[in-house]
């Protein structure tokens, strides 16, 4: 049997909802990996495999890499008729028994390991108190500390981006839908439709040109007379010294 807590998940998207029901009638033992999956529907690989991480971070499924007498690793499929609570909970026992999925075969010069952890993101200073600012729009944007940090990367990848927050919160504040049953759902959406581009770089400064100094004050030998000259002497206005004779 199918709980309503599932089939009328708020967070849950359509397709994630439909992989979990059809995991759900399936016998015991029967392949749910994303190859199996995707060889049953039309989705694409992607939208399978991004179903499969909804189901996995609201406790419907889990997915274990555990090594067998014979030295390989295969990942485990578990699946939940009701959802773990929280990540400390101790795991319920499975509603059908996990299939393994063998792991990609690995050369004579490697051991099986497990695969490295992706590093975590950086976040911008001001996503978080963006977020939870939010509810100065409208009250109904109160955010769980959860949701809060769920969806901080998306609002890190605006400000990285160049956004203005001001801009960034009335872009995922305005003309919210009525009635709103899931506001941290709209607010990821928006977060990843509306992702302005990257800025472009700015444009090189053109090379500052030398600037020319005007030549010094000298004093006229014949007039007394300022004027301007690169060395002393007579101004235009004052004859030219007679020259000596020899």
């Amino acid at each position: 049997m199918v709980g309503n807590h599932l089939l009328q998940h708020r967070e849950l998207s359509a397709t994630a909802i439909g992989v979990a029901a059809y995991i759900q009638s399936l016998p015991d033992g029967a392949p749910v990996g994303i190859r199996a999956l995707t060889e049953r529907f039309p989705e694409g690989e992607i939208r399978i495999s991004a179903a499969l991480r909804e189901l996995e971070r609201h406790g419907y499924l889990e997915r274990r890499r555990e090594r067998q007498d014979t030295g390989q690793v295969v990942t485990r499929t578990y699946s939940y008729n009701k959802p773990l609570t929280t990540p400390d909970d101790p795991p319920p026992p499975p509603d059908r028994e996990p299939v393994p999925e063998p792991e990609p075969e690995r050369g004579p010069e490697q051991e099986p390991e497990h695969a490295p952890s992706p590093p975590r993101q950086e976040l911008h200073p001001g996503a978080a108190d963006l977020l939870a600012g939010l509810r100065r729009y409208d009250p109904r944007l109160l955010l769980a500390e959860r949701d809060v940090q769920r969806l901080a990367p998306g609002v890190s990848t605006w400000l990285e981006r160049g956004a203005d927050p001001e801009a960034v919160a009335l872009a995922l504040t305005g003309n919210l839908p009525e009635p709103m049953r899931s506001p941290a759902s709209v607010l990821a959406y928006r977060l990843e439709a509306l992702l302005p581009p990257r800025l472009p770089a700015a444009p090189a400064a053109p090379a500052a040109r030398p600037v020319r100094r005007p030549d010094p004050f000298q004093t006229c030998d014949g007039c007394e007379r300022a004027f301007r000259s690169p060395h002393p002497g007579r101004c235009r206005d004052c004859p030219p010294e007679a020259r000596a004779a020899a």
